[in-house]
């Protein structure tokens, strides 16, 4: 993959940014032959669209690429990505007027359109490159396209080979690459520690469950991200449909998130303090699986009545958000592939999230369109709080009805968090459907960039 930019270079040829309200102007500033050619080609400055100009030799002397205009921009992220896979081997230099987060979002979606996913067979990159253009952080953006490359891999690959096991060697080998410090508590050292949850969901699994405790960073604020990773999900005694099951080795998308967030505050070398826990676990079948009726009780004291076995994902994050809230950092956050009601709510693109702290939330919020990686508010409903309520334990795992399923989970994990004030928690889906600019089909990040632009103001950085 070549998610880096070029080195600068004399000879990197010319890709103009056409807008289509700036056409006419960029093909009036061509030579005779380039504009005879462009129109010829019937270039019109569509969204993505693309025409390399030949010299009198019949190679490229450059190429214009169509920037559309608002409205198509607004519904399609990473506009230049498309345009990579279509120019000719070379390095490039962008000719624009682009500046500032549009500017970043151009780059970073070219350099995300070098992703691939290449474990199991050779797929082929673009030939392409950019030379990173004047007024672009390069260290920045290459450090957040390589947090996600990150992301993208972990939940890529399918659970045969990303267990609790290797889960635990990716933190680490992460760790190691930037310094960090790694403990893990697996099997019954769970018990001994008390993290009864994550031990009886992942009890059944043909692999221990673990808990992994990264650290990094010395002096600054505190950031504490959990992270879900449920590296399969059958859905346990309730067992999941074969059409529900066949995406599970996705279950661990929020623990591949804070990695690949992670990742980036370390490359970044940002002065906080951050924590990453991750409980990795395999929700599976067998005969010590809990069961429907079980009544568990948490890290935290609180009794867990166990309606639905395939709801385990907040079971695990709670004994780690339990871990995380006695400490009192600064911020707490979680990432999840939590609930299929989000998805309902808002589709596979949207990061719906919820936040303890208004300031938190509209930190959040506004720094998310700035770096195109869309969120979504949503609320810690508080008179739905009855509905995990279950009269027999403190708290019910899946409340009946199926109303509001992704609030009830955000509320069920709030119990949780109850000494450290600003939290937030993202119900994210962590697959990207349908192929798009920047974003092939397959394991995606989300949410992480927008809290990684929001971290100065959340944490005063």
């Amino acid at each position: 993959m070549t998610l880096t930019f070029a080195s600068p270079s004399e000879d990197a040829l010319p890709l103009h940014v056409v807008e289509k309200a700036g056409l006419a102007t960029t093909l009036e500033g061509l030579d005779p032959a380039s504009r005879a050619w462009a129109e010829a080609q019937g270039f019109k400055a569509e969204l993505g669209g693309v025409v390399v100009l030949p010299g009198a030799d019949g190679k490229p002397v450059g190429a214009l690429v169509g920037y559309g205009d608002a409205k198509a921009r607004a519904r399609q992220r990473f506009c230049l990505a498309a345009a990579r896979a279509k120019l000719p081997e070379g390095t490039w230099r962008l000719e624009t007027d682009l500046t500032g987060d549009a500017l970043e979002e151009a780059t970073l979606g070219w350099l995300l359109a070098g992703y691939r996913f290449d474990r199991y067979r050779d797929q082929p990159g673009p030939k392409a490159n950019l030379v990173a253009p004047a007024g672009v952080d390069a260290d920045r953006i290459e450090a957040i396209a390589a947090g996600e490359a990150l992301t993208r891999d972990l939940i890529n690959t399918p659970a045969s080979d990303m267990g609790p096991v290797q889960l635990d060697k990716a933190a680490r080998d992460l760790a190691g690459e930037f310094g960090a410090e790694v403990t893990v508590i697996t099997g019954g050292g769970l018990l001994d520690d008390n993290f009864p949850m994550v031990h009886a969901v992942g009890r059944a699994g043909p692999h221990a469950p673990r808990l992994i405790d990264m650290r990094w960073g010395v002096d600054g604020p505190r950031l504490t991200l959990v992270g879900k990773g449920v590296c399969f999900d059958t859905g346990g005694l309730n067992l999941k449909p074969g059409g529900s099951m066949g995406l599970m080795k996705k279950d661990m998308g929020g623990a591949a998130t804070v990695l690949g967030l992670a990742r980036m505050i370390m490359a970044l070398n940002l002065p906080l303090q951050l924590r990453v826990l991750i409980p990795a676990v395999e929700n599976s079948v067998a005969s010590d699986a809990i069961r429907p009726g079980d009544i568990l009780t948490s890290r935290k004291g609180l009794t867990v009545e166990i309606n639905n076995t395939d709801a385990e994902g907040r079971l695990v994050l709670a004994d780690a958000l339990a871990l995380a809230d006695e400490e009192q950092p600064d911020l707490i956050l979680s990432m999840a592939t939590l609930t299929g009601a989000a998805r309902v709510a808002v589709g596979p693109d949207l990061s719906p999230f919820y936040a303890t702290d208004p300031a938190v939330a509209e930190a959040i919020r506004t720094a998310a369109p700035r770096v195109a990686d869309p969120v979504w508010e949503m609320p810690f409903w508080d008179p739905y709080e009855k509905m995990i309520e279950p009269g027999i334990a403190d708290l019910d795992n899946a409340p009946k009805g199926g109303f509001a399923g992704s609030i009830t989970a955000a509320l069920f994990l709030r119990r949780f968090v109850t000494e450290t004030p600003r939290y937030a928690h993202f119900d994210i889906y962590g697959w990207n459907p349908t192929a798009a600019p920047g974003r092939p089909k397959g394991g995606v990040g989300m949410g992480a960039r927008a809290v990684l632009a929001a971290l100065p103001v959340l944490l005063g950085l």
